[in-house]
């Protein structure tokens, strides 16, 4: 196995800016995701890891080698497709073996390979079969071991669950993470999943329109988004982001959001605010309490739009002034439509942005 530089991507199509100045680094051993909306240049990045794509400017160093002008093979990176792409007229065992005898391995090697990989997986009783005998996660196993098979240094996944249903897709998470905990290697994988990359990476890289919004633990991202941008995209739903402006009333900070003012938790420096500055005011719906709140937090009256019960849980939508609030409260708690609510913000968990970077209350 090996580590993985970036340094300063570039990739352009014609006048086109589809990677601007990526950098990462993956340490040996280390489980990356590489999350971000569709078009957002995640694909391209990882396919100019694999030499499959040549970059604009900018250097992939991998094992500390820079690997320019490097074909695929000489990579040695295994990359897994959304697409399974086994050869149909193949059985599991041919297909696993087919990269192994173009590269020459003697028979017993590729046979002992095989084995190990399909113990691994949970595939040595599919060893004899077709791909059109098999059910989609047994032959997205039989192209992971396909990889697996040939040691390589990088294992690369580009969307390998998309094509799974809800549940399948669940279960193989699970089966990847055990076994990046098995191998022990060096994986980047590709997802617009939020939840794939904070269930499965070690380390999350958010990426959008080209360049990178954040790189941090899943924690990190979760707890501390570092913009607007990260703070909607991660959770389900995504964080409340209010627009508005800052001004100082009465010696204190006060939120002016259309209708709503919100008096801010205080600072201990200056709040790097101008006449100009865009802020923004998030919480996240699960942070959110409809009941008495103890802790200090900023209360706002609105009505109830809708309700979702989802059954572990409930999501309800309340209109306040002009603003549209998500929470997220436990099964059980009667909200009527129309009905009058008071919502708290508790002032720990309230996030603010200006001019689209994360400040921090302490």
């Amino acid at each position: 196995m090996a580590d993985l530089e970036v340094r300063s991507i570039v990739k352009m199509f014609g006048t086109v800016s589809v990677l601007d100045d990526v950098s990462l680094r993956v340490a040996d051993g280390g489980f990356t995701i590489l999350l971000g909306p569709s078009g957002c240049g995640k694909s391209t990045l990882l396919r100019i890891i694999a030499g499959l794509e040549q970059q604009t400017s900018g250097e992939v160093l991998i094992g500390g080698q820079s690997v320019g002008g490097l074909s695929p093979r000489e990579r040695d990176v295994a990359m897994v497709f959304q697409t399974y792409a086994l050869y149909p007229h193949l059985t599991v065992r041919e297909n696993m073996a087919f990269g192994l005898k173009m590269r020459k391995e003697a028979p017993e090697v590729i046979e002992t390979r095989i084995q190990e990989a399909a113990d691994l997986l949970d595939i040595a009783g599919l060893l004899d079969r077709k791909p059109k005998e098999l059910s989609g996660g047994q032959r997205q196993r039989v192209a992971m071991g396909r990889a697996i098979v040939r040691k390589p240094k990088l294992f690369l996944f580009d969307e390998p669950l998309s094509n799974l249903d809800a549940r399948l897709r669940t279960s193989m998470r699970v089966e990847l993470r055990k076994l990046h905990r098995r191998l022990g290697a060096t994986m980047v994988y590709v997802t617009h999943d939020q939840v794939e990359a904070m269930t499965l990476g070690d380390t999350i890289v958010v990426m959008d329109r080209g360049k990178v919004r954040q790189v941090g633990s899943p924690a990190l991202i979760y707890n501390k988004p570092a913009d607007p941008f990260v703070a909607a995209f991660i959770g389900s739903p995504g964080m409340n982001l209010l627009e508005g402006s800052v001004a100082r009333q009465a010696g204190s900070w006060v939120f002016q959001s259309g209708k709503l003012a919100l008096p801010l938790p205080p600072m201990k420096g200056p709040l790097p605010v101008e006449h100009h500055s865009r802020t923004v005011l998030g919480i996240r719906p699960e942070d959110i309490v409809l009941k008495p709140c103890t802790s200090p937090a900023i209360s706002v009256t609105g009505e109830v739009e809708v309700t979702e019960n989802l059954g572990a849980d409930q999501i309800v939508y309340v209109l306040a002034g002009s603003q549209r609030i998500v929470a997220r409260i436990p099964p059980g708690e009667s909200m009527p439509l129309n009905g009058e609510v008071t919502v708290h913000f508790p002032h720990e968990r309230l996030h603010l942005f200006v001019d689209d970077h994360r400040v921090d209350w302490a």
